[in-house]
């Protein structure tokens, strides 16, 4: 047994931009039903003194309700693009499928079409127009 309860444990992610982490999140919580919780920019910050040139109106720290998660952000000025981690969005509706494909492959990538498999009635991988990896699924049931 763990020396702590589990149960009260979290697991969000923290996602870095390359200086559009405000539009992402704004992106997301038009099309994708998620509420940006907090923000705030570089400028906003209490401590100046370790604000990079230029990055006054950038994000220093976001917070993004979403599917019953937290994704936190921010822009970061050593930004590289995401390369093997990705969100993965869970749904059971295929017109909430359809509606969230939509957005997220607006202006990116699609890796992998959006198909049936033998655990999903549709699962598809895509890197959104923000650099974001998603896999999208709508499971099927596990016997």
């Amino acid at each position: 047994m763990l020396p702590w309860r589990v149960t009260l444990m979290k697991l969000n992610a923290y996602l870095n931009f390359g200086g559009n982490c405000r539009q992402a999140f704004e992106y997301y919580e038009q099309h994708l039903g998620a509420k940006i919780v907090m923000s705030m920019t570089f400028n906003q910050s209490p401590d100046q003194s370790n604000v990079p040139p230029g990055a006054g109106d950038q994000i220093l720290y976001a917070n993004l309700s979403i599917a019953d998660t937290q994704i936190m952000g921010s822009d970061t000025p050593n930004y590289e693009p995401i390369r093997s981690s990705y969100l993965t969005l869970s749904m059971p509706e295929a017109e909430v499928f359809d509606k969230s494909w939509k957005a997220l492959t607006e202006g990116g990538e699609i890796l992998m079409p959006r198909n049936e498999t033998f655990f999903a009635y549709e699962f598809g991988i895509l890197r959104d127009k923000f650099n974001v990896l998603w896999m999208l699924i709508r499971e099927k049931p596990m016997q």
